[in-house]
């Protein structure tokens, strides 16, 4: 069977991928019976091969994803006219992959081949030979009422309610990035507890939220579970937060922190009010609970790891996102 899904919206598209490995069965045993291909340098017969190769006994099928074939072929805009010898490379190029017809044709039964790509044009001709034999969606970018409905279904089938008002806060706060959108609705329907979500909880819960993230990222780095500080690294980055935010802002969370475990709990909090620094009392808290949950010495070697991450980003020897996850790595070693 073939599956060809594109378009400009990558969270619905990545969600329909999930959807067609569930039907196929349990994601561990197709974990072993998945090929991901990248199409731009791929050829017809190394295509062949992936789709010929027969899935253990566990599994009904193999699942072959190819990623920017199709894409490969879209007309594009060139400054320049293109040579006679780069417009018959392109030329011989789509005739062999027109030969993808037959072998889509002659897919063995236990087979499943899922092309993705992003936006296409109708007059993409690899695209067109393909589509009477292909389940097609298509996976345009969401806008104004549509968006609006998104957030709508994606709260209630989390179990939420929103106000109208809330969505539109929510649309306005977001934007059309699904994949960030759907990480802050996920918060919301935490920081609600069960009521409706309404447009001062978007307003008052974004800045809350992101700090906890950022509470939850210091905790993964403090106890050194690397991948779990790489997921909410990765969350922060989706919901919008810029690398040099979420590294001041972690930056200042081990000072608390630090400050927290010399001084202790009172003495800390009455310091800390009379400087300039004014944080929430949440976060406060927080401080205070993960200075009596760490020891000096992983505090300590975090916070000056930290430090030296900040200069190497600011001395251009990394850039910010691969500082920060360098800076993860060293820290799940100490």
């Amino acid at each position: 069977m073939l599956y060809i899904l594109y378009g400009k919206d990558d969270f619905t598209r990545h969600q329909a991928l999930e959807d067609i490995k569930k039907r196929i069965c349990d994601a561990e045993t197709l974990a072993i019976n998945t090929c991901l291909l990248a199409g731009k340098q791929l050829s017809l017969k190394q295509l062949e091969d992936a789709c010929n190769v027969y899935p253990s006994l566990l599994c009904p099928s193999r699942l072959v994803i190819v990623e920017g074939l199709l894409g490969r072929f879209e007309a594009r805009r060139k400054k320049g006219r293109r040579t006679a010898n780069a417009e018959d490379k392109a030329s011989r190029d789509l005739e062999e992959w027109l030969g993808l017809v037959a072998l889509v044709k002659g897919l063995p039964a236990t087979t499943e081949l899922v092309l993705i790509d992003g936006e296409l044009q109708p007059q993409n001709r690899l695209l067109g030979a393909l589509l009477s034999l292909a389940k097609v969606k298509v996976f345009s970018a969401l806008r104004a009422e549509g968006l609006c409905a998104w957030v709508q279904s994606r709260v209630k089938d989390r179990g939420g309610t929103i106000t109208p008002g809330a969505v539109d806060a929510l649309v306005a706060l977001v934007g059309a990035d699904l994949w960030a959108m759907s990480g802050e609705i996920d918060k919301l329907l935490a920081y609600s507890q069960g009521h409706y979500i309404t447009e001062e909880d978007v307003k008052k819960a974004g800045s809350c939220i992101r700090d906890a993230d950022i509470f939850a990222l210091v905790d993964a780095i403090l106890e050194g579970r690397r991948e779990v500080a790489q997921q909410w690294l990765q969350r922060l980055l989706q919901s919008g937060a810029g690398p040099p935010y979420i590294l001041v802002m972690t930056t200042r969370q081990l000072r608390l922190i630090t400050a927290a475990k010399e001084l202790g709990s009172d003495l800390f909090r009455s310091e800390v009010r009379a400087g300039l620094e004014q944080p929430s009392d949440f976060s406060l808290q927080k401080a205070s609970r993960q200075a009596r949950a760490y020891s000096r010495e992983r505090i300590r070697a975090a916070y000056h790891k930290l430090a030296e991450t900040d200069v190497d980003i600011k001395s251009g020897k990394y850039d910010n996102e691969l500082g920060l996850n360098l800076l993860i790595i060293e820290l799940s070693r100490v």
